[in-house]
């Protein structure tokens, strides 16, 4: 072979040349390449025994994070909700929303319930509930009240009368509504008729029989005179009275007897259930309650039952007949004429039931008695009575500033806790008022 040549060198020996000309470790080149793909990792120039104590100082101090200028702060907003960069208001509002989202159903249940309570009680739908005649019963109920009295025949109103019926009707108003109750306001300046016959004070006893006419599904009628005031408006008839009607009335008079009426009738033709002092002992059978003062009957405030008995009793005790013979006797009017027919008619009493005269016609001192102590009688305020009944108090005593000292009371107990607690402080700020007087007076 012609000229000169050099010998091929072999893979193997290229290759180990070239490790050995470059003098590349394997640690070198992963320094590098984490140069190149990441952070450069931090190696202090000082590795001195100070050096090393600095740093653990300085790790163990507490770190303040402030504002992230860095990648940390694209990290930290990047896919979640930071309101108001983490403000307090909105830890708040994403905690309140984490509360909500754990707890949405019982929350929804507890929103429904209230939203329920507040239509039922704020809006009028708890008065069609109580005045339904299976749910409430307020639909039974009759209220009747005799108003402008005072605009008969007999005498004029003044202003005193004018505020006395004021307060009585928008009292009995508001308590009709509250249950679902009829109210009847009777304008008694009509009845100018009945007064050449000497019945201006008998029409209750018509009234009452225009107002069956008038609401023909009511069961139970109420007279209330014009001077009563209905002092505990919480209490409904029936919860007070008809759900438990044996129990709040009775049926032997004897029990409390002011007319010492003879009873039983013991003649021998009569059937037993008129002879029993309490009748058939069924409160189905009681038609008519009534309460009695220290003077016998008092119906400024007693109930009628819708019945064919009912309606005897009406006719009998309208009849002409009574009044023209007995109107000059007679003082009371139409309870003394209802005595009468208690005593003399046997049929009247199996069907009469009475009833504590606390229980719906309280009276107030100066009524059956100057110092007003009477516990059948008398009305107590520890005891919440029902009802007050200003009765008499045309003769001799003061009707407005009675109607009005108890119009207060009654406010006065049925105040609600946020009414109490605003009297409350109202009571200290005059008290400190006053005592500051006595101070500069003093001084």
């Amino acid at each position: 072979m012609g000229g000169t040549s050099t010998a091929r060198k072999g893979y193997g020996e290229l290759h180990m040349n070239s490790v050995v000309s470059n003098n590349v470790t394997w640690a070198t080149a992963k320094a590098r390449s984490e140069e190149v793909n990441g952070y450069p990792s931090f190696s202090p120039s000082k590795n001195g025994w100070f050096s090393r104590q600095a740093r653990k100082i300085s790790n163990s101090l507490p770190r303040f994070i402030g504002r992230r200028d860095y990648a940390e702060k694209e990290k930290l907003g990047r896919g979640r909700w930071n309101p108001n960069n983490g403000s307090k208001t909105g830890r708040l509002i994403t905690y309140l929303g984490r509360i909500v989202r754990r707890f949405r159903l019982r929350l929804l249940l507890v929103t429904a319930f209230l939203l329920a309570l507040s239509l039922f009680y704020i809006t009028p739908l708890h008065r069609v509930y109580r005045r339904t005649s299976f749910l409430g019963g307020g639909s039974k109920f009759v209220i009747i009240l005799a108003a402008n009295e005072g605009g008969g025949v007999m005498e004029w109103k003044g202003p005193r009368e004018w505020a006395i019926e004021r307060d009585s009707l928008r009292n009995k108003k508001k308590y009709a509504r509250k249950w679902g109750y009829d109210l009847e306001i009777v304008d008694m300046s009509t009845k100018k008729r009945y007064a050449h016959e000497w019945r201006e004070s008998w029409e209750k006893v018509d009234t009452v029989r225009n107002c069956m006419r008038k609401y023909p599904k009511a069961e139970w009628f109420w007279w209330l005179d014009l001077n009563t005031f209905i002092m505990e408006p919480s209490y409904s008839l029936q919860s007070h009275i008809f759900n438990r009607l044996e129990a709040n009335t009775y049926r032997d008079i004897n029990i409390y007897n002011p007319l010492n009426i003879t009873h039983p009738l013991t003649e021998a033709y009569l059937d037993p259930i008129t002879r029993s002092p309490t009748g058939d002992n069924k409160t189905s059978s009681i038609d008519i309650i009534i309460p009695q003062d220290c003077a016998g009957f008092n119906l400024g405030s007693f109930f009628v039952r819708r019945s064919p008995w009912t309606d005897r009793l009406l006719d009998i005790w309208w009849d002409p007949v009574n009044y023209e013979q007995k109107h000059m006797e007679w003082e009371h009017k139409e309870q003394d004429a209802l005595e009468y027919l208690y005593i003399n008619h046997p049929w009247v009493r199996p069907h009469t039931a009475f009833i504590p005269q606390r229980k719906v016609n309280s009276f107030p001192p100066g009524a059956c008695g100057e110092d007003g102590t009477d516990p059948h009688i008398h009305y107590a305020e520890e005891d919440r009575d029902f009802v007050v009944n200003m009765a008499g108090c045309e003769w001799g005593r003061d009707c407005w500033g009675e109607m009005y000292n108890y119009r207060e009371l009654s406010n006065k107990l049925n105040r609600t806790p946020w009414e109490k607690f605003k009297d409350g402080i109202s009571a200290r700020v005059k008290t400190m008022r006053e005592r500051g007087k006595k101070k500069e007076a003093s001084s």
